[in-house]
């Protein structure tokens, strides 16, 4: 699994509570960079996943934005989000 990345510190990444592997890929001047992700099991068809991933923002990630929890609709937790469309790498 490829995921886009920019100017993001990746520590962990587990899969379903599983410990996964990951690499980052060749960095790109606008596009950012690749973080493949290799799943530690097999996934079947209409298999549900968990993919947690614990990272450090910068004040260079431009891509991501935060609603504090009062612009949520449940009020009480913040919300990460993307702006970042869809590449294939």
């Amino acid at each position: 699994q490829v995921l886009d990345t920019k100017d993001l510190q990746v520590f962990k990444v587990t899969v379903n509570g599983q410990d996964a592997k990951f690499v980052f890929g060749e960095k790109h001047s606008f596009k950012g960079t690749p973080l493949e992700i290799t799943l530690p099991f097999e996934l079947r068809r209409g298999q549900e996943t968990i993919v947690e991933i614990s990272f450090e923002s910068s004040p260079k990630s431009s891509a991501l934005q935060w609603f504090t929890p009062e612009q949520t609709s449940g009020k009480k937790h913040p919300f990460l989000f993307s702006q970042c469309q869809v590449e294939r790498i």
